[in-house]
């Protein structure tokens, strides 16, 4: 580990790199839109919209790949200084910021809906009128699809049993990263590759078991998007949680290459532990979830 290619190069401290030009912002922005633009025909059921979406998701791949790429040459190659390493860092810093308010943002809608919504439509509080007028047979509590029982009859997950389980494989891929981590800045090669492909690993059995917990939900409890507002809040959160899941899990098995490479040494290694923290990001998230989805 110790003969890795630096990623911080040896410019003088007061120079800043400027990469060359770029297609790839270009590529990216048509990406999105061609994804989001069939993500929405596809949810109007639009005959071609699912196609579209899936043309999109493959273009972004192509440009994940193709832009991290120049990323990955430009470090290697020694472009990078003290000063690109910081607005990395600050950069990286500011995206799981925005990820903190993009999820403070569903868990919001879940304690609004909790605690206010279903209340006021029992009757209580500013509810008292709307509960008389509309639905005075409404005794909801929590877990609910409200007055209209929207979606129909349903069933919840218990806590104690995948979900737990999704917890337990988490809570390790935490401790297993960490040692990886470690092992980085010992330049003990052998046991980063193994810990961080453990970590790998834990990823996508956490997302195996997510999928059969999908699949149990909508086959046998008819909890689907559609179970009113319990329905939507569950699977927007625990939705969202997994696709993350899935981006890091990605994420890790492309550093597991690079640290295979030769591309991190003990003291530069920010592709690491940008992951690394996205990582952890990741498990607060789904404590968050497991106590206030599952348990409560």
């Amino acid at each position: 580990m110790a003969n890795a290619p630096a990623e911080l190069g040896t410019h003088d401290k007061d120079i800043y790199f400027v990469p060359s030009k770029s297609r790839w912002p270009l590529v990216a922005s048509v990406a999105l839109f061609v994804t989001m633009f069939g993500f929405a025909n596809w949810l109007n059921d639009v005959s071609w919209g699912r196609t579209v979406f899936f043309l999109g998701i493959i273009l972004l791949v192509v440009t994940a790949f193709g832009w991290f790429g120049e990323v990955v040459r430009e470090s290697i190659g020694g472009r990078y200084n003290r000063q690109v390493d910081i607005s990395f860092r600050m950069g990286m810093a500011w995206f799981i910021f925005s990820e903190v308010m993009f999820f403070a943002a569903f868990f919001s809608a879940l304690f609004y809906a909790r605690q206010f919504v279903i209340p006021w439509l029992e009757g209580q509080g500013h509810g008292v009128e709307t509960h008389a007028m509309l639905w005075p047979d409404f005794t909801g509590g929590w877990p609910s699809n409200g007055p209209e029982a929207v979606g129909g009859a349903y069933q919840t997950i218990p806590a104690w049993g995948v979900p737990l389980l999704n917890t337990l494989i988490l809570l390790t891929s935490g401790l297993t990263i960490t040692v990886a981590h470690h092992a980085l800045k010992a330049g003990k090669r052998g046991i980063l590759l193994a810990f961080l492909g453990a970590t790998v690993l834990l990823g996508w059995l956490f997302l195996f078991y997510q999928v059969e917990e999908y699949t149990h939900a909508y086959g046998a409890l008819n909890l689907t998007l559609g179970s009113g507002i319990y329905g939507s809040t569950f699977f927007m959160l625990t939705g969202f949680h997994g696709a993350h899941v899935t981006l890091g899990t990605i994420m890790l098995a492309v550093i597991w290459f690079r640290c295979a490479k030769g591309h991190f040494s003990a003291d530069n290694h920010f592709g690491f532990e940008a992951v690394a923290w996205y990582w952890h990001f990741v498990d607060v998230v789904w404590l968050g979830l497991f106590v206030f989805v599952y348990v409560l």
